[in-house]
């Protein structure tokens, strides 16, 4: 067994697409249309790390039949194209190697993000409208459709807190490692002595949950209210009773969104999020050997942070799970995140083991 096959499990996954296989053949396969399209979803999971193999193996073979051809001839004039493929074959075996780490049952979907000021008003609500744009910026670098679902304006400037939707392959495997408290320290613009401020928001990310999912939610349990939306300094962004808030009262779990001006679309966002939140604190209670998911969150203060951002005396982003650094504060607050996610999800994988 190669490298590869190590990599990707291939001879059990090989395995568990025969038995799929079979059942995709069955006559019967499509009398229960629901269940059908759960087996296609599960091979399709199934098939992408072995068809990733497959395409490693065959350029891995390519390689050494070059190499072969080389050495036969004595033709060095193959070398730049030997070297040229053996550099790509590396950075396509990085790429993979980083995705296989991304094998939890929810790390495929897309994901929902919250982000919550801390503690320090006008300062705080700021430092969580930065972290909004530098998330925003990071889906647009990695292709990740960016969707703000609600976003809750500070009185003065910034933001409340803000719910935002990524769409695509691997989102939640991704932005999973920016659970928890981010610090800020900086020379406040807000501050007319110019004194420097510690600013914390708090991040959480839940995976979207697939519509074939199961989450029991009944009507019976919820409390809807509709309010008029409003925008920044409290100036109405609409006419009509649009935004929806809803408590699901079994949880205490609240959601709003604001985003659309339909009333129909913003209960529908509602949903979606609140669907994502049961569905992630249901899951946690059946594990045994973890706490429930809502009294885990950490509270938003000194001490309890993942990662701080020092804009002042010196410039540093650093992670203090992992201890991950660079003096390019500017780059992270545009996006710059793959050095923090990598290290933290070969961290969690290590740990894991």
């Amino acid at each position: 067994m190669n490298d590869y096959e190590v990599i990707f499990d291939v001879a059990n996954k090989l395995k568990e697409l025969e038995g799929l296989d079979k059942a995709v053949e069955a006559p019967d396969f499509w009398n229960d249309s629901e269940s059908a399209q759960k087996i296609l979803k599960k091979r399709s999971s199934y098939q992408k790390p072995v068809e990733i193999w497959n395409k490693l193996s065959k350029a891995n073979e390519d390689i050494l039949v070059m190499i072969e051809l080389c050495q036969e001839e004595n033709d060095e004039s193959l070398f730049e194209e030997i070297e040229g493929s053996l550099k790509e074959h590396e950075e396509e075996v990085a790429s993979a190697e980083f995705k296989a780490m991304l094998s939890g049952e929810s790390d495929s979907n897309n994901a929902i993000l919250a982000i919550n000021s801390g503690a320090g008003g006008t300062e705080s609500q700021d430092w969580a409208m930065m972290l909004m744009r530098m998330y925003s910026r990071w889906g647009d670098r990695n292709d990740f459709k960016v969707e703000v679902l609600d976003m809750q304006y500070g009185e003065e400037a910034g933001i409340k807190s803000a719910t935002i939707l990524f769409t695509g392959e691997y989102a939640f495997g991704y932005l999973k490692a920016e659970i928890g408290v981010h610090r800020l320290v900086r020379i406040s613009p807000f501050d007319a002595n110019k004194r420097r401020h510690t600013s914390f928001a708090s991040v959480f990310v839940y995976p979207e949950v697939d519509d074939d999912v199961d989450v029991d939610i009944s009507e019976s349990d919820l409390k809807i209210d509709v309010y008029r939306a409003s925008g920044p300094g409290g100036q109405g962004v609409n006419t009509t009773d649009s935004a929806v808030r809803i408590t699901h009262k079994p949880t205490g779990i609240v959601v709003q969104c604001q985003n659309e001006r339909s009333q129909h679309k913003n209960r529908a966002s509602c949903m979606k999020v609140l669907k994502a939140r049961v569905y992630e604190l249901e899951k946690e209670k059946q594990m045994e050997d973890m706490k429930d998911l809502e009294k885990d969150k950490k509270k938003i203060e000194w001490g309890s942070q993942i990662r701080s951002y020092v804009m002042h005396p010196y410039r540093m982003v650093k992670d203090l799970r992992t201890q991950v650094e660079t003096g390019n504060v500017d780059a992270v607050m545009d996006g710059d995140l793959g050095k923090f996610i990598e290290a933290f999800l070969l961290h969690d994988a290590s740990a894991s083991k």
